[in-house]
């Protein structure tokens, strides 16, 4: 008999942290899991899911403009900002139940309040109980962030509370460039909102293709966006009903809504885990191995909250990972190499490997890219162009990258991810016959 009261416990219900519970718990583990908020985390509850349902319903006004360039009549359109938030809560919370249900199947104890680490094997609930645990599992994931420095910081909102406005903003200015930002600003857009984007560097999307990222911020200029590079905000003040914002440019508009979207910091604050001897990074995020495990050797971490790559995917793998490692006896390293990615921006952009700057940087390469105006929509007198492009080792011929700017590149870039991570050349995609018409033809 353990000399423990739990064998395993979980701080984070989200993604990562519900997959170790689950699978652990099903190896006949005693487990417990801990959630202060709302089981599902990030990506359920205020990421992935509800952002790429609000993508899908601001891609509504485009598919009716296009229609009549095919000939059809259609009439009077209306989006009611009030009946899509009904719905949108009403699948979180199917979608929390849901995950709520599939862990506790297994067995996992669940606990809805704070979890804090108080010795390096045991845990203290918000209530007061403590419990003993072999093994600690942080998977508590990020946040976003306003800058204090700012004036009139506290008037902003971030990715965060965006899901709980209660109204559709008819102004809004978006802070940031990264893909957040990007994709914020095009779902409001195509909602109706008059949106202007700031960012203070030169280029959107910094450390993705360079060529992806001029398509995309030139499609969303051409989509109505008020896109402004190298340039920040210097306050911000109440003004009536609206937030008056001073930029570095000299202008000053009012809008509804300032969200910021200029980054995530890991949820470490407050934890426990200085006290436990955990080791973070200068970013605050756990520092672990390549099996998750920190400095403490009963304590691991997974997802977000090791800053290693922020992607749902990834939390669930390292999670499984973490199972495979610590309860079945089979050492398992996450593989963080090649993952392909999808940024939400109308069209998606999708990419696995490396930019053409990443792989310049590591030798001699070929690019092979075509830029155009896609059928479907040409046909209609849409502008806005799509991307296809790969980077290729000169001296070994393998697809080092893979960039796609489409309708459907997030769908695309899954298949083109095996190729790439199969270690497949040039000559691969050659060999394979075009399917056509399409646009993904133009990849081989």
């Amino acid at each position: 008999m353990s000399d423990f009261d739990l064998d395993l416990f979980v701080i984070g219900g989200g993604s990562g942290g519900v997959r170790a519970a689950r699978v652990a718990a099903e190896t006949g583990a005693r487990v417990a899991l801990a959630e202060e908020y709302r089981m599902g985390g990030t990506c359920v509850i205020r990421g992935c899911v509800p952002k790429k349902l609000m993508v899908f319903a601001s891609g509504f006004p485009r598919a009716f403009e296009d229609a009549v360039g095919y000939g059809w009549t259609v009439g009077e359109t209306k989006f009611d900002w009030s009946v899509f938030k009904r719905e949108l809560d009403r699948e979180l919370d199917r979608l929390e139940s849901v995950y709520t249900r599939n862990v506790g199947r297994p067995g996992v104890e669940i606990h809805h309040e704070r979890a804090t680490i108080t010795g390096p094997n045991e845990v203290t609930l918000a209530s007061g109980k403590v419990l003993t645990t072999k093994y600690i599992l942080v998977a508590t994931g990020g946040h976003p962030f306003v800058p204090e420095t700012t004036p009139g910081h506290e008037l902003a909102i971030t990715s965060n509370e965006v899901f709980l406005l209660e109204k559709l903003p008819a102004k809004m200015l978006v802070v940031g460039g990264g893909y957040i930002a990007c994709e914020m600003a095009q779902i409001f857009a195509g909602l109706g909102t008059q949106v202007t984007q700031i960012y203070r560097g030169t280029q959107i999307l910094r450390g993705f293709d360079t060529t992806a990222a001029e398509l995309i911020a030139e499609n969303m200029l051409s989509s109505g966006i008020d896109l402004h590079t190298s340039c920040d905000v210097v306050s911000l003040t109440k003004k009536g009903d609206q937030i008056e914002v001073q930029l570095t440019d000299g202008t000053s508009p009012d809008v509804d809504v300032v969200l910021y979207a200029t980054g995530r910091k890991p949820n470490t604050k407050g934890l426990g885990l200085e006290k436990a001897g955990v080791e973070l990074t200068p970013s605050g995020a756990v520092k672990v191995d390549e099996y998750s495990q920190t400095n403490i050797p009963n304590i691991y971490a997974v997802g977000d909250v090791t800053d290693r790559l922020q992607l749902t995917p990834i939390a669930i793998r390292e999670g499984q990972a973490f199972v495979e490692t610590v309860f079945n006896n089979n050492p398992t390293a996450v593989d963080h190499g090649d993952v392909p990615s999808a940024v939400f921006t109308q069209p998606e952009y999708g990419a696995v490997g490396l930019s053409e700057t990443a792989a310049r940087a590591q030798g001699e390469v070929d690019i092979y890219e075509t830029i155009f105006n896609p059928m479907q929509t040409a046909f209609a007198g849409r502008t806005q162009r799509v991307l296809f492009k790969l980077v290729v080792s000169r001296e070994t011929n393998r697809v080092l990258g893979c960039h796609i700017v489409a309708p459907g590149a997030g769908e695309m870039i899954q298949l083109a991810g095996v190729a790439i991570k199969m270690g497949a050349t040039k000559a691969d995609f050659d060999r394979v016959v075009a399917v056509h018409p399409t646009m993904a033809e133009e990849i081989v």
